[in-house]
């Protein structure tokens, strides 16, 4: 009997209608090799980091089962990000899609081209609403998610789409 690892993943977009961009990347996730798709957050509006000079981001949250290792997943995240013709040309910059692969398992990895738990989860509200949404027992340095949320100023805001 294969053995799956839990993963969660954070997706958002901000060009070429980001609310179908999100959309139709959760199907796709569901498609990945040795992967399939086990919960979806509602959508969620938010606004940029860092520059704004931009449109604000349509974001969500998904869980898949996946016999791929970290890296593996990472690598389909980022070619599934290259089908969505994703550029980098500033960093926070405006995106058809952004993949970030979140949590793995209770994985603690520190790669050059991975860190897990991802280092910035916990102060944004944008990853957090929609992870808790699909998670919400779920611990993240030993507390709960509601614990980070509660804990982030309430400027901070996010707007559920669904």
């Amino acid at each position: 009997m294969p053995i799956f690892s839990r993963a969660y993943i954070g997706l958002g977009s901000n060009l070429d209608q980001p609310v179908e961009q999100v959309r139709r990347a959760l199907d796709e996730l569901n498609q990945l090799p040795l992967t399939r798709l086990v919960s979806a957050s509602p959508l969620y509006c938010s606004s940029p980091i860092g520059p704004q000079d931009q449109d604000d981001f349509i974001n969500a949250a998904a869980a898949v089962d996946t016999q791929l290792s970290p890296l593996a997943l990472l690598d389909q995240l980022q070619a599934l990000e290259q089908r969505h013709r994703r550029q980098r040309e500033r960093r926070w910059g405006p995106r058809t899609l952004d993949l970030d692969l979140l949590l793995f398992d209770q994985l603690d990895l520190d790669h050059p081209r991975l860190r897990l738990p991802h280092p910035e989860i916990r102060a944004r509200r944008f990853v957090l609403c929609p992870l808790q949404d699909i998670a919400p027992q779920l611990t993240l340095f030993e507390k709960l998610l509601s614990h980070w949320l509660n804990a982030l100023p309430q400027s901070d805001s996010v707007t559920l789409l669904d």
